[in-house]
């Protein structure tokens, strides 16, 4: 399979101390990849290399199937960013600030400019200067710049920042619109569980500088069961089903009514189609699965 970005090896080492070591990931053209780790893990490390501000101890990086090299400068035209906080000239407006960056691009598309503005509800405040923004707006500019451009990459640390509950909702709404109408790929890093958890398609969890997993959403759904859980009318002849009729040992009788089956090898479907068949009327059946925080959690060693 090609990647859109891929890392090989990529290490990171300053005055001896060794902040990314044998780092690969992967990320598929336009799914939101989510970078996972706590705050020191190396995120942003790996994401200035990405980003060509900082040069690999060792390794390389692949973006669009090419080489990143300290001149790649028509690679980076083709990506949109955000490492650590987004920086303005703040006596300029937020309209002048966008305007600067186009030209910088050599992105001339008439009306991106008010676009961006409204897609992050600045319009308003458009023709202010940054200075008297709020840390929140800023945030919202930074996000703003990072896709002026439509850029087909956009690799952003932390973006949620500064934004209430409201705005990174929002945000996270935005980004799955412009993954699927503008095919643009996203890489997030995050050290919130639930924001990586509510967006991304796949996830790269990273601890001490390195990579401990990639994986799917869908994946850790689909392998993590950790019982299916049956409430029916009649939960003794529910039970009498499931081990006379289906040969099911590793299940348990909750209560009055809930059954949780243990059985890696049952499924919702073909459960509820033989007692549907044996005349157990069901009230409800569904599958819990494994958190990504009970996967993350267990992953980097901390349960």
């Amino acid at each position: 399979m090609s990647y859109i970005l891929q890392t090989n090896h990529l290490c990171k080492t300053i005055d001896g101390k060794e902040l990314a070591a044998d780092v690969n990931i992967h990320v598929k053209k336009g799914e939101i990849y989510g970078f996972l780790g706590p705050n020191g893990a190396g995120k942003t490390t790996v994401m200035k290399m990405i980003t060509n501000l900082w040069k690999p101890t060792d390794g390389t990086v692949l973006i669009f199937g090419r080489k990143l090299e300290p001149t790649s400068y028509e690679v980076l035209k083709r990506m949109g960013s955000i490492i650590e906080f987004p920086t303005f000239y703040e006596h300029m407006s937020g309209i002048e600030n966008l305007r600067l960056h186009c030209e910088y691009m050599g992105y001339y598309n008439k009306g991106c400019i008010e676009e961006a503005l409204e897609m992050l509800d600045l319009t308003d405040a458009g023709e202010k200067p940054v200075k008297r923004w709020s840390l929140g707006m800023k945030q919202r500019l930074g996000i703003a710049r990072a896709i002026l451009c439509r850029p087909e990459l956009v690799i952003l640390d932390e973006p949620t920042n500064g934004l209430d509950p409201a705005g990174m909702k929002q945000i996270r709404d935005l980004f799955r619109m412009l993954c699927r109408e503008y095919g643009m790929t996203f890489v997030i890093s995050s050290h919130l569980l639930s924001e990586i958890e509510s967006i991304a398609d796949t996830v790269g969890v990273i601890s001490h500088g390195r990579i401990k997993k990639e994986i799917s959403m869908k994946e850790i759904a689909e392998t993590n069961t950790i019982y299916i859980e049956l409430s029916a009318e009649d939960p003794k002849k529910a039970a009498w089903v499931l081990a006379d009729r289906m040969r099911l040992e590793n299940f348990k009788i909750v209560d009055d009514s809930r059954i949780r089956i243990y059985d890696p090898d049952a499924t919702a479907q073909n459960i509820s189609k033989e007692l549907i068949k044996n005349g157990v009327e069901i009230v409800s059946i569904s599958r819990h699965t494994e958190t990504l925080e009970d996967y993350f959690l267990k992953l980097t060693a901390e349960v």
